[in-house]
């Protein structure tokens, strides 16, 4: 059983405003908070500096990568659901940084491709933050990388999220404002 399964209420509030630098608890909560912090703020770094969400980066940069392909091939690519990718597809339509067509061999297939628009969005937008990461994890042994797993694995759990459906993107933002 875990120290804060005892604690009532009010006991843990009393703990977190004894909470002091140095004190373990504080120092991860301080490290969770830079954590949600940095994703914020390269979130909006993205919005501002290219106009686009990061889900909508990811998006383009996958239609970049695989040509001309349909939404739900998208969908797998980057690990979102195939209503969230449409809904992002439309939004890229409108805005003419993608053309849907239908499939000369198949009328019912519809595939996806970027413009000449799209193809300059992409090139402005920034790294997005979990391609760094990954950067940064790789560059770790398979030891370590189990170990950083495993803890966020635990931290997840902790913080009731760890059954969540989740994609491999950093982003802050309700799942409304990532399909504008």
């Amino acid at each position: 059983m875990s120290k804060t399964q005892n604690l009532h209420i009010p006991q843990l509030g009393t703990y977190l405003q004894r909470l002091e630098e140095g004190d373990p608890c504080f120092d991860v909560l301080v490290a969770l908070r830079r954590i949600i912090r940095a994703v914020d703020l390269q979130s909006r770094r993205v919005s501002k500096e290219s106009g686009l969400t990061p889900p909508q980066v990811l998006i383009l940069q996958s239609i970049q990568d695989l040509g001309e392909v349909t939404s739900g091939r998208i969908s797998k690519e980057v690990n979102l659901s195939q209503a969230t990718v449409t809904t992002i597809l439309d939004r890229l339509e409108q805005r003419q940084l993608i053309e849907r067509y239908r499939s000369t061999k198949d009328r019912r297939i519809v595939h996806a491709r970027l413009t000449l628009g799209g193809k300059q969005a992409l090139r402005k937008a920034p790294t997005l933050l979990h391609d760094k990461f990954i950067e940064a994890f790789l560059g770790y042994d398979k030891k370590n990388q189990k170990r950083i797993l495993d803890t966020l694995k635990e931290v997840a759990r902790m913080l009731g999220g760890g059954e969540l459906d989740a994609a491999p993107i950093l982003v802050v933002q309700p799942p409304t404002a990532i399909e504008k």
